[in-house]
């Protein structure tokens, strides 16, 4: 793999950790800007809806950059707006800069998506995309840690100055490593048009669909970890770090395994993690109350979770191979509506006095819908398939009869 692709990751490292790491900085946030926790929260939903909407929105305006002027746009202004971020004393400007900052990144990802793409043989996606990708994962590894720790020792906002510093070396990594190239949309290029036009093939949008359920299922149940790990399993507060960093290590083995598959055999890593990952969250929720049990499952199913998902994004990426950067902003706004709706289910699920192990039947049912989903619209592939192939023969037998 290229050496700039890693410098990628790094980037997309620092927005993951800028995402994440919110949900332990919150109540020093609300103190120190005088606003209600449910208001310094409201940080965290303000960052998704950005991802979400940005992400298609700033791939179409950057078609008309290249990529080293998309990647560099977007992550200056990520790294100015955490600076910001990290010296205001205004709860509105802050509101403000993590809604910038995740359109931002989420054009950010979307390029780099097509960009990692780019920089490997049209065979080789799906373990690029595991490389960008294990950008996420080291973030909920050791990023968010990281940030709480960061934030409990010298305030919150050294975590907002920890993303900006990260994000430097990948500006000047950018700078040396990717060539200056064309606009997408340049002359000779697709365009917002044409690569709209590559978008409607129904395989694209039943991925993207996938793609959304399975990490609906994947934040649904991650969300929720600390709570079922306190008060099911019994393991205590000090349990928490260690069985989140768990998950995130298994995430990390599950994109790094599925890497070097989902370019040869992705319908069977489909196939058959999406069936494991199915067993496992049911697994996990009648064994909630066993440590050990708890301990490895949760290892598992992060492994399972990013295996399947950035298997997932791969295959977005060819099936829209005439719209690499549309495909890699629907492809990530996709994965944050996945992040949005999961907790929210799960959320519902504990309100309606389900208890703590709710979150992890939510999180089988919206896989359970995936499977589905996947074999429906495999049926429905089959049989197109079987009806071309029919008209076809046909067709040649008409013509034979004619003459």
């Amino acid at each position: 793999m290229p050496f700039a692709l890693y410098l990628l990751a790094l980037a997309v490292f620092a927005q993951g950790t800028s995402e994440f790491m919110l949900s332990g900085l919150v109540p020093d946030i609300a103190h120190d800007l005088r606003v209600s926790v449910p208001a310094a929260g409201s940080l965290t939903s303000a960052y998704a809806v950005g991802m979400v909407v940005g992400a298609p929105l700033m791939a179409v305006m950057a078609l008309r950059w290249s990529r080293r002027r998309a990647l560099l746009t977007f992550l200056i202004v990520f790294l100015l707006v955490h600076v910001v971020g990290a010296v205001t004393t205004s709860f509105g400007l802050l509101l403000a800069t993590r809604a910038v900052g995740a359109l931002a990144g989420a054009g950010f990802l979307a390029v780099a998506v097509a960009t990692a793409a780019g920089m490997v043989p049209p065979d080789a996606k799906g373990r690029a995309t595991s490389v960008l990708l294990g950008g996420v994962t080291v973030a909920c590894v050791a990023g968010v840690p990281a940030g709480a720790l960061l934030g409990q020792a010298w305030g919150w906002r050294s975590a907002f100055w920890a993303v900006a510093l990260i994000s430097v070396p990948a500006v000047l990594a950018i700078l040396r490593s990717v060539p200056p190239g064309t606009a997408d949309g340049a002359e000779g290029g697709p365009g917002a048009r044409g690569e709209a036009r590559a978008l409607r093939d129904p395989r694209l949008l039943v991925v993207l669909l996938l793609g959304a359920l399975v990490n609906g299922a994947t934040f649904c149940a991650f969300t929720y970890l600390a709570p079922l790990v306190t008060a099911v399993t019994g393991m205590g507060a000090g349990a928490v770090p260690v069985v989140l960093a768990l998950f995130g290590a298994g995430s990390f083995a599950g994109v790094t395994l599925a890497g070097r598959l989902a370019d040869r055999r992705p319908g069977r890593v489909l196939a058959v993690g999406g069936s494991a990952l199915l067993l496992g969250w049911i697994a996990l929720a009648f064994a909630a109350g066993d440590p050990v049990a708890v301990c490895v499952l949760v290892f598992v199913q992060g492994a399972l979770s990013f295996g399947v998902g950035s298997t997932l994004i791969s295959q977005v990426l060819y099936v829209a191979v005439g719209a690499p950067r549309l495909a890699g902003g629907f492809a990530t706004a996709a994965l944050n509506v996945g992040a949005a709706v999961g907790p929210w289910a799960g959320g519902v699920a504990i309100g309606s006095g389900l208890g703590f192990r709710s979150p992890l039947w939510v999180s089988a049912s919206l896989v359970a819908v995936a499977l589905a989903v996947a074999l429906a619209g495999a049926c429905a592939a089959h049989l197109t398939g079987r009806g071309a192939a029919a008209h076809r023969t046909g067709g040649a037998a008409a013509t034979r009869a004619g003459r």
